[in-house]
């Protein structure tokens, strides 16, 4: 294979992963958040993230880009059991859940651009990774703006 199409396939599969590790730490978030309009804002997060999935696999059909299966990473495992231990101590679970959002939102704002940088990736999957940058860094204000005011 060419070493530039490996590049751009570890790149999108990178992104896949780090969307399969978001979807699992939202639904975790879910579940350990109380209020109401807390745990409806983490699940429309999973629902957007599932469709960040389904865009990026779209975007470069010819590249093997792993199973459909939402798996996630040992890091992400490893983020989510933190996420129980620290609604387990915290005082307020749904202020603790949305500064781990926030931690994971500027994480993986960091990964698009990384992706972003990659030099021989296609315009097309550009602008598709742009656009869910995008997203992203307008949830990361909701998020804070969530937190903020609680």
């Amino acid at each position: 294979m060419n070493t530039d199409i490996a590049k751009i396939e570890d790149s999108l599969k990178d992104l896949i992963s780090k969307n399969e590790d978001a979807i699992k730490g939202f639904e975790k978030a879910s579940e350990n958040s109380k209020e109401v309009g807390i745990k409806s804002y983490f699940e429309k997060k999973v629902v957007e993230r599932m469709q960040f999935l389904k865009e990026l696999r779209a975007s470069a059909p010819e590249l093997d880009l792993g199973r459909v299966e939402i798996d996630g990473s040992g890091a992400g495992t490893l983020h989510r059991t933190w996420m129980d231990v620290k609604a387990f101590f915290a005082e307020d679970n749904d202020d603790a859940m949305l500064e781990e959002v926030v931690r994971g939102d500027k994480a993986a704002i960091l990964d698009y651009d990384k992706a972003l940088a990659e030099t021989m990736m296609p315009h097309r999957l550009k602008e598709i990774i742009r656009a869910q940058k995008e997203r992203l860094q307008n949830d990361l204000e909701t998020t804070e703006i969530l937190e903020n005011h609680r």
